[in-house]
């Protein structure tokens, strides 16, 4: 019989309390940790490469999802949260399972068994952006980025511009750039569509940072931002803009 490694990420103990009492008659799952933190939990998942997470959703300091942005392949996830059956109905798709705080032992079972059954198919995971896109009722108002072992959390207002870099995406703050492991589809969809435009395939811009702006081509403008940069503007970007600022 194959062992799968277990870890759990919750900031309350009691509710880790909860798993490992309900997980110790499943001799198929080998708990290898617990994390009560995004941050430690990330350290946890890249030491022990777990097949199965348990894990939180509002937790100080890195919530569950974006711990998730920071993961290349998600293992199974089980979402053991506090969050309401609405805001929850969101993912049910994805995950392997929800437990709605609080549960009892025939909900955990039943948990259980889907992400052994969505583990013996050996599915390929569900790309986390469509996990945080459901998630997300609000625009973020914070991207995290990791570099190495470091972690950033980089508040929205701070952002000039992202620029397309390949598989990933360049934040551009006044205090330095940042790459993202992001597409920048996912990036557009959960920034304030109020404050920030697609202008380009290849760029993204906080509006109030623009300048001014001119013409450049047959179809295209070039918008010149508050920092010196310059930023070409496709002729939908400028569309999406003439009805940002109204003009």
């Amino acid at each position: 019989m194959s062992v799968h490694k277990v870890i759990i990420i919750d900031d309350e103990p009691p509710a880790r309390e909860v798993i490992k009492h309900f997980l110790k008659d499943h001799p198929a799952f080998e708990l290898v940790g617990e994390a009560e933190n995004g941050f430690d939990g990330l350290k946890l998942i890249q030491s022990q490469n777990p097949d199965l997470i348990f894990l939180d959703i509002q937790m100080p300091k890195l919530t569950g999802f974006e711990l998730l942005e920071l993961i290349d392949n998600p293992p199974t996830i089980i979402f053991s949260t506090a969050y309401d059956q609405y805001a929850l109905k969101a993912f049910e798709q994805h995950a392997a399972d929800y437990l709605l705080k609080p549960y009892n032992r025939e909900r955990f079972e039943d948990g259980l068994a889907k992400a052994l059954t969505l583990m013996n198919k050996s599915a390929t995971p569900v790309a986390t952006e469509a996990l945080v896109q459901d998630y997300l009722q609000e625009p973020t108002h914070r991207l995290v980025v990791k570099d190495g072992t470091k972690i950033d959390i980089i508040p929205t207002e701070e952002v000039i511009r992202i620029a397309a870099q390949d598989d990933y995406s360049e934040i551009i703050t006044a205090k330095g750039k940042h790459l993202k492991k992001q597409t920048m589809k996912h990036l557009e969809q959960v920034l304030d569509p109020k404050k920030f435009a697609r202008v380009h395939r290849s760029s993204i811009v906080q509006v109030s940072q623009i300048e001014k702006i001119e013409k450049y081509g047959k179809e295209t403008h070039l918008a010149q931002l508050k920092n010196g940069d310059e930023v070409v503007v496709s002729a939908s970007g400028y569309a999406k803009l003439k009805e940002l600022l109204g003009w």
